[in-house]
């Protein structure tokens, strides 16, 4: 028997094109394709930030995923979301990263940061303010 140790996805503060989270939704895509993604992302693929990103690059989640299991780079992928959805700027650029970054400080989303990190025995942490910094932590990337 051959065991596959689950994996984590990459960094939501990895960058393409300038936007966080778009490397992490494409590795997702990939790793959960390859039976490597861990199953605490299973629920969430398409959906969350996934989702919000697809949403913002008018893009479908089932297309992006056909797209990124048919091969490319991270940067040729954003280019095939410009051509077929919608092209963005430095501006768009500036919104995803101020919206994405920052979600869970201090908005609607704060209640379930608190969830989720009281969830993954994190409460105590104060200073993970937003869910790209729980998402470090719980995924071992930061102490």
């Amino acid at each position: 028997m051959i065991f596959t140790m689950k994996q984590r996805p990459v960094s939501a503060f990895i960058k393409v094109g300038g936007l966080y989270f778009f490397a992490r939704t494409l590795d997702k895509i990939r790793l959960h394709a390859r039976g490597e993604l861990h199953g605490d992302h299973h629920e969430y693929l398409g959906k969350g930030f996934d989702g919000r990103l697809c949403r913002f690059l008018r893009i479908d989640y089932e297309a992006l995923k056909t797209r990124v299991l048919s091969g490319g780079t991270d940067e040729e992928i954003l280019a095939w979301c410009q051509l077929h959805g919608r092209g963005i700027d430095d501006i768009d650029v500036l919104i995803w990263n101020g919206f994405a970054a920052k979600r869970g400080w201090r908005d609607e989303a704060t209640a379930a940061l608190e969830q989720n990190k009281a969830g993954s025995g994190l409460a105590h942490r104060t200073d993970l303010l937003t869910f790209f910094d729980y998402y470090e932590v719980d995924e071992g990337r930061a102490p």
